[in-house]
Formats: structure tokens, C-alpha cells, sequence
């Protein structure tokens, strides 16, 4: 079973920073894509940056320039520094992971989930 277990998040001014980390543990063949969503209260969740295993990335253009998503493939961990936090960016933050499973016709891929870090900024 794999579990993702986010953390680093906190309060933090305006124009401060934040890196959060999301490690993967459990049985697992190989990552895939890796990122993080975040969901503001009233708010739909929405995909703030991803990594593939080839270390291509995207990002949402809301944090563009902002944030930075990395993986340590030996660690199966991903992280997302956070800079010139805006408190627009306050949510709850969460991490998945793409993993390949065996199902009963062969490998399949399955996403995993955090159970989310809160990031709160201040004005």
C-alpha cells in the first residue's frame, strides 16, 4: 500500500516562503507523475504544478514564477518550494503520485493522495 504523508506547511507572511515535501512510502515499482493540488475553502481544487518521471514540469499560471515542483526519484518524494507567497495562495495543499499497480489484466497506473498540508499567508 502506498501512503503519502505531505508536510512543511504553515503561516507565513506575504511575500515569504515555504517548501513542502510529500514522500511516498509503501511497495512501489516506480513513480510516474508526481505534483500537487491545493483547494481553498469554497474553492474548486485545482492543480498548482506536476513533474513527470522525465522531469518535465507544468504549472498553473497563478503561481508561475513562484513556485517550484522537484522530485528525488531515489526518495520517491516530491517537493514544491513556494516563493513570494500571496495570501491567494492560502489552501490546503495536497500531494499525489502516480504509481503502476498489477491488476488483473496487467499494470495499471494508480493516483495517490496526501492527506494535505495547510498553507496559510498572511497580508
Amino acid at each position: 500500500q502506498v501512503r503519502l504523508v505531505e508536510s512543511g506547511g504553515g503561516l507565513v507572511q506575504a511575500g515569504g516562503s515555504l517548501k513542502l515535501s510529500c514522500p511516498a512510502t509503501g511497495s512501489i515499482f516506480s513513480m510516474k507523475a508526481m505534483g500537487w493540488y491545493r483547494q481553498a475553502p469554497g474553492a474548486q481544487r485545482e492543480l498548482v504544478a506536476a513533474i513527470s518521471s522525465s522531469l518535465n514540469t507544468m504549472y498553473a499560471d497563478s503561481v508561475k514564477g513562484r513556485f517550484t515542483i522537484s522530485r528525488d526519484n531515489a526518495k520517491n518524494t516530491v517537493y514544491l518550494q513556494m516563493d513570494s507567497l500571496q495570501p491567494e495562495d492560502t489552501a490546503t495543499y495536497y500531494c499525489y503520485a502516480h504509481a503502476p499497480s498489477r491488476g488483473p489484466t496487467g499494470w495499471v497506473t494508480i493516483e495517490y493522495w496526501g492527506q494535505g498540508t495547510q498553507v496559510t499567508v498572511s497580508s
